[in-house]
């Protein structure tokens, strides 16, 4: 069943199509005319999809170059923006040309970047192929790279054109992959989504339908605050311990799992504080257990407080902590920076 939800943002409005064996040409011919278009992809990702894809947009009239680099966090950095904006002006792709990330939240963040900057701004279209990418970064128009010094430290607003979303590429997903993007599903519920929180809790998981309520929910949360300034930012619930934890774990730590982890961090220092209910926590982790996600954290609460020192959510000294009111609602508490630990503590300490 062909499921469409629409984003609707100050930078224009666009189309997440959500489907079963999309032909991404013919999809893209109803909105942009023939082109020349750049496919960029990983090598994960183009030696499974790369050759449909490809034959679907010259079959619909596009001209098409590809760039595919190496899969992995490890790879999205600038030196990987500088490759494939050099190959874009190599191959003469002008305004009136498209760039079209086909892969996870790696390859879109880095596509979307690229074509935020490429003359200024082109245009580029998302076609997601894990689950954390489809139900959360391929939407919304954040787009960034990761520096020395953090996680997406440099980066740019820059909406897609259009997200089309073939919910049979699940199915060749590793069974780690596939529940670490459950754990950005999972966060909707948490922080905007009682009903999405109990389909995960009590029912067998529809993956259209739980995409269709994430981007939904995101959708209205983009709509409200498309750039970040105010209730955006509950979608980073889980997400500064979570980021801390890449950082500190080089990376081994995938982004999921560290979400997953931050997550429970997040929901025991809010149960703490005595704004959610006493057993909150437990029926929270009981959820990922169910879902194979990852519960505990090994570094200390100084560790990841020094390591979250450096992040795009702290002005000056103050930073935005994601809590919860209640299971469904989330707000902002704005901290001191050097509080950060206490936090850290209360959602490390099972006591």
């Amino acid at each position: 069943m062909k499921r469409s939800v629409l984003v609707d943002t100050s930078s224009g409005k666009y189309e997440v199509l959500i489907d079963k064996d999309i032909n991404i040409g013919q999809e893209l011919n109803k909105i942009h005319k023939a082109c020349h278009i750049l496919v960029v992809s990983d090598d994960t990702v183009f030696d499974l999809y790369g050759k449909r894809t490809v034959d679907s947009l010259k079959e619909a009239g596009y001209k098409v170059d590809t760039f595919v680099f190496e899969h992995g966090e490890k790879s999205k950095n600038l030196a990987t923006v500088e490759k494939i904006v050099e190959y874009a002006g190599s191959v003469s792709l002008t305004r009136s040309d498209l760039m079209l990330a086909l892969g996870g939240g790696v390859v879109g963040d880095i596509t979307g970047f690229c074509s935020a900057i490429f003359l200024r701004g082109i245009d580029f279209v998302q076609v997601p192929t894990t689950v954390l990418a489809a139900v959360d970064s391929s939407v919304g128009g954040k787009t960034a790279v990761d520096l020395v010094a953090g996680k997406n430290l440099a980066g740019a607003f820059h909406q897609p054109i259009a997200v089309y979303l073939d919910t049979t590429v699940f199915e060749s997903l590793p069974k780690a992959t596939f529940a670490e993007g459950l754990a950005e599903a999972i966060k909707y519920g948490m922080i905007m989504d009682p009903d999405l929180y109990k389909i995960f809790r009590d029912e067998e998981l529809d993956m259209d339908i739980v995409c269709e309520k994430c981007i939904a929910d995101k959708a209205k949360i983009v709509h409200e605050d498309e750039f970040d300034t105010g209730i955006r930012k509950i979608l980073n619930f889980g997400h500064t311990p979570g980021h801390a934890m890449e950082k500190l774990s080089n990376l081994s730590i995938s982004h999921g799992e560290a979400v997953a982890r931050g997550m429970v961090i997040m929901t025991r220092a809010s149960e703490k504080k005595g704004y959610i209910p006493e057993g909150s926590t437990k029926e929270f982790i009981e959820i990922l257990k169910k879902y194979n996600l990852p519960i505990t954290c090994d570094f200390s609460a100084e560790d990841l407080a020094n390591a979250g020192s450096v992040d795009k959510k702290r002005l000056s000294d103050t930073l935005g902590l994601i809590m919860l009111k209640k299971i469904g609602e989330a707000y902002i508490e704005d901290i001191n920076i050097k509080d950060l630990a206490s936090y850290y503590e209360m959602g490390l300490n099972e006591n």
